[in-house]
């Protein structure tokens, strides 16, 4: 190959690569500032959450789009409140229900910035797992366009629990830090026992086998800390044995030496 047609096919390789890097790179949308969102309640709670978006005409490039945003929450109040570049706030809108459309964000306004808040109450858990735990969506928004596509902004989930749950849950991770430092077949028994109690919504069977799995486990532990300390005082036993031989056999190399004397 001439040093032309090599330099040609080095930068068609490196065109291909920067293709190739370009379309594996996932499109941007929104960014999202601060955000204040739950990670754990309880079922029944009453939530509020919120969220700024920011550079909003960037990535992709649009002047005119539209939010869309959803929730397993239940009994949702929406509100979307739309702030110009000296943060001043130059309209509001508000929605109701689990989902919501039609939040448009207009460069021609002149909005910088959008402040989304929902407000709703923590729904009851359809399936519990222990692992991983059961959550759901607080809040999930979209950047959609009329006719175009739709780009996810971001999701944000929480788990969410009972008292029973709760108690449940805590009784047998108490007891897995227990159980995970001994080797106890029957303590390892239980413990499995006590989750899939949880995963069947026995919660009070499944605090109960948490309980036994930890008691076992933590018999276990003190028999091999008694074991241990046997051992420690065997050996002990075994050294002073030796220094009292050695020494004894030391005198008596001494004693004949005076009588060789």
């Amino acid at each position: 190959m001439t040093k032309t047609s090599w330099s040609r096919f080095s930068r068609l390789a490196l065109a291909c690569l920067f293709v190739l890097s370009v379309a594996t790179v996932p499109a941007a949308a929104v960014s999202v500032g601060d955000s204040t969102v739950t990670s754990d309640e309880e079922v029944g709670t009453e939530v509020t959450a919120t969220a700024t978006l920011t550079e909003l005409y960037q990535n992709p490039s649009l002047e005119t789009w539209s939010i869309a945003g959803s929730t397993e929450l239940t009994d949702v109040t929406w509100t979307v409140e739309y702030y110009d570049q000296t943060g001043s706030k130059v309209d509001q809108e508000s929605f109701d229900g689990q989902s919501f459309s039609g939040a448009q964000v207009n460069a021609d306004d002149g909005t910088s910035e959008v402040v989304l808040t929902i407000t709703g109450t923590v729904p009851e858990v359809s399936d519990y797992t222990y692992d991983p735990a059961q959550s759901f969506t607080v809040l999930a928004l979209e950047q959609t366009r009329e006719g175009g596509s739709t780009n996810e902004i971001q999701t944000w989930t929480a788990t969410h629990y009972t008292e029973e749950s709760r108690e449940s849950r805590n009784a047998i991770e108490e007891a897995a830090s227990v159980v995970g430092e001994v080797n106890d077949e029957e303590a390892d028994r239980r413990l499995q026992n006590a989750i899939e109690a949880y995963d069947g919504e026995e919660f009070n069977l499944a605090t109960d086998l948490a309980g036994q799995a930890q008691e076992r486990a933590e018999q276990t532990q003190q028999s091999n800390q008694r074991m241990q300390f046997i051992l420690y005082g065997v050996g002990a036993l075994v050294v002073i044995g030796l220094l009292v031989g050695g020494f004894l056999y030391w005198r008596s190399q001494q004693s004949g030496y005076d009588k060789l004397g």
